[in-house]
């Protein structure tokens, strides 16, 4: 739930005019300026109709791997495709995760077709100190856009689904 009334994503050159490099970017539900209530509420409509249909949520990385800008590189469709095949034949559900504790998200070890390093970014950043500098800053961009939403979203959604900042790795 806090995932999706953040509705992280990132403008991107190629796909945003006058855009260089990436910029993150926040709308609510990821179509914040269609909604005419609080995202809490679609939230919730979304884990009602999630638990009903026992439908799974995942979050897909289709930004920038390997490195910030200038050092990374757009992920591969190629990897992209194979997590989605990976979801859509359950397979993905068999694997072992592990939870990114920054930003309290399940992350499964292996995906078939998919370099293991990418799943865990830091990974696959050529500096591990510079990956963690990045991480807990936009674990910060999280927690100030957040901060709009605070008021009618209960506090374990926020506990639960938000960045721990006082994580020290």
């Amino acid at each position: 739930m806090y995932h999706f009334i953040s509705g992280f994503t990132s403008k991107v050159a190629g796909t945003e005019i006058g855009v260089k490099e990436p910029q993150p970017t926040f709308s609510a539900c990821y179509g914040e300026a269609f909604l005419p209530l609080h995202p809490f509420v679609y939230a919730e409509m979304l884990a009602e109709k999630c638990e009903k249909y026992q439908a799974k949520v995942w979050l897909i990385n289709t930004g920038w791997v390997r490195g910030p800008y200038g050092i990374g590189k757009r992920m591969s469709l190629t990897q992209t495709r194979a997590i989605i095949d990976s979801i859509h034949d359950n397979s993905l559900d068999m694997s072992n995760f592990e939870v990114m504790k920054r930003f309290n998200l399940k992350v499964p070890l292996t995906c078939f077709g998919v370099d293991t390093d990418i799943l865990r970014p830091i990974n696959c950043w050529p500096n591990k100190e510079d990956y963690k500098v990045a991480a807990k800053n936009l674990a910060a961009k999280f927690v100030k856009n957040f901060e709009r939403y605070e008021k009618g979203v209960p506090p374990e959604v926020i506990k639960i689904g938000g960045p721990n900042m006082e994580y020290q790795s």
